[in-house]
């Protein structure tokens, strides 16, 4: 299967040297692998978690496995050639949130996270990371169409709602942080409960910007090669 041409691109929508773009697109039945495996330990890890919310929420809980999910299935309809661009484009933005989210996360309350060995720490924080790298490959093959955009707003800005704002059942569902745990419950009063929503409304307002300015400036780009 011949690699989608590389457009000539801003550097903040497509900041990846071109090689490892490519790469990672001959490769991506191996990425698809990573990200399954990551899917399957980020359920494993949320099992905590699933055990005190309500089951209705559940869809909404486990953020950054669902993420990892979506670009697995992006890169894998895309290898077959049936890419959906409504999922092309929750890929981009769960894989730009919830890359960025969990190291701010991470170092905002760094202290609080004492618990966690350094090895899972760093596990966490550079695999997040990589989740964001991800997300910089897709410009290759996905158009961003408004219509896409709009999907992953609507999901993205739904969770933003009852993870932080309105909960609909029961508690906010956003991930647990530690710094709300006070000896026998998560405090959502406390300032880190704005500090963790800030970042996540921030970074999905990010990542709308750049999947809209990477449509429109490949359409540029399309327009200056006519």
């Amino acid at each position: 299967m011949s690699l989608p041409s590389r457009e000539d691109l801003p550097r903040y929508v497509a900041p990846l040297p071109g090689r490892l773009e490519e790469f990672a697109l001959r490769y991506a039945w191996v990425i698809v692998a990573i990200n399954l495996v990551g899917t399957a330990f980020g359920f494993w890890y949320y099992q905590g978690q699933f055990s005190f919310e309500p089951v209705v929420m559940w869809p909404f809980v486990p953020d950054s496995p669902v993420a990892t999910l979506f670009i697995a299935g992006s890169l894998a309809l895309w290898k077959l050639g049936r890419s959906r661009e409504w999922l092309d484009a929750l890929a981009f933005f769960g894989c730009i949130k919830l890359g960025l989210w969990t190291p701010y996360v991470l170092l905002a309350f760094n202290a609080e996270f004492s618990y966690l060995h350094w090895a899972m720490y760093n596990f966490l924080f550079w695999s997040h990371l990589g989740m964001v790298a991800e997300a910089f490959v897709l410009h290759r093959y996905a158009d961003f169409s408004v219509r896409a955009v709009a999907v992953a707003v609507a999901w993205y800005g739904f969770n933003d709602l009852v993870d932080y704002f309105v909960p609909i059942v029961g508690e906010p569902h956003h991930t647990t942080v530690p710094a709300e745990w006070v000896g026998s419950t998560y405090d959502h009063a406390l300032a880190a409960h704005d500090v963790a929503a800030a970042g996540a409304v921030a970074l999905t307002l990010g990542a709308t910007f750049l999947a809209l300015s990477t449509r429109v400036k490949k359409l540029e780009a399309d327009r200056r090669e006519a």
